[in-house]
């Protein structure tokens, strides 16, 4: 009888650990710093009338992300109040549900790469402008090289990645 009782309570203390720590995984992975783009919807803030930011969420989609579009009245608001500097805004931004910033036709797979593995302090990525062959704005066969940068939450950028061709953008 007596073992039987131990047995019992030594049971239940495991289901309880058990129990503990699948809990404690759960609430945490939140805070993990790698997401799957099996997980990513993007909040989008873009024009109503403007295609080329259809574009980009166009080659987002083809690669699995999901999207979640905003026409605000004044667009440039949005940017202010997000923290996006004049030197860094395009025609849309992107806003990661862990509150990363995407300005412009970044292609998917810098996208991807930073969320794998976001780096200290960073605020997102941007492509200034609307460089001609970026993903939403093709022209047939015109390319104009560009730079990613990565921004960060204290004004900073640097340069994430340069883009000497089309072909580095898949």
């Amino acid at each position: 009888m007596r073992r039987d009782i131990f047995s019992t309570r030594l049971g239940l203390r495991r289901h309880f650990y058990t129990s503990l720590l699948s809990l404690l995984a759960w609430a945490f992975a939140p805070m993990s710093s790698a997401q799957s783009i099996d997980d990513v919807t993007l909040n989008v803030y873009k024009s109503e009338t403007c295609g080329c930011c259809q574009g980009w969420i166009d080659h987002m989609t083809a690669h699995g992300y999901e999207s979640t579009v905003f026409h605000p009245s004044d667009l440039n608001a949005v940017k202010d109040e997000l923290g996006i500097k004049p030197e860094w805004q395009s025609c849309h931004t992107a806003v990661s549900k862990d509150g990363y910033l995407f300005e412009g036709h970044i292609p998917e797979k810098f996208i991807a790469q930073f969320l794998a593995s976001p780096p200290a302090d960073a605020l997102g990525l941007a492509v200034p402008g609307m460089p001609i062959g970026g993903p939403g704005m093709e022209m047939g066969n015109r390319f104009t090289p560009y730079d990613i940068l990565l921004i960060f939450k204290d004004g900073r950028s640097e340069v994430y990645a340069s883009i000497a061709s089309a072909d580095e953008q898949h």
